[in-house]
């Protein structure tokens, strides 16, 4: 059987609005549409329970807390969803998967949605909010982004540390 998988981890975060989105019938039909029928979540430091039920043509839905590594996941995936966290991000563009970064908006310092805004303005990644990812999931296309990643990987490391002010 062909299936495409869209793996989500929030790392080591609890970051259950992203979840919460993620699951929702509205956002798994559209990515249903997009010919997507699994889903795994690493979901971090949360209570929440997800219904890993099939629904919205995912015959497959996993969830799980922390792990050593993420690695085979994000290998393994078609698309990857992540938290802003710049080693979630770096992880999954070092795969070379196509990426959506979704800025958690509770968080008070901003280096996250800044790193986030301008690998979209790369061109690595699509970059959203919990509210903002229905519209993007269904009007994304994966065909604009770079995966070129490993030859620009100094540059995006200079990018990290002029944010972080080390520079």
């Amino acid at each position: 059987m062909n299936f495409k998988t869209v793996f989500v981890t929030v790392g080591t975060t609890k970051f259950d609005k992203l979840i919460e989105t993620i699951t929702d019938d509205n956002v798994l039909e559209a990515l249903n549409a997009r010919g997507y029928t699994r889903l795994i979540l690493q979901i971090g430091k949360t209570c929440l329970r997800v219904d890993d039920t099939p629904k919205c043509g995912f015959f497959h839905i996993e969830a799980f807390g922390l792990k050593p590594s993420i690695r085979e996941y994000m290998h393994s995936a078609d698309l990857i969803i992540s938290h802003a966290g710049a080693g979630s991000c770096l992880e999954a563009l070092e795969a070379k998967k196509p990426l959506i970064v979704v800025s958690n908006e509770l968080l008070m310092d901003n280096h996250q949605l800044e790193l986030a805004e301008q690998l979209y303005r790369d061109k690595y990644l699509f970059h959203c909010t919990c509210d903002t990812l229905l519209d993007l999931v269904k009007t994304m296309d994966l065909s604009l982004l770079q995966f070129t990643f490993h030859d620009r990987s100094e540059k995006i490391a200079q990018t990290i540390d002029y944010l972080m002010g080390f520079n």
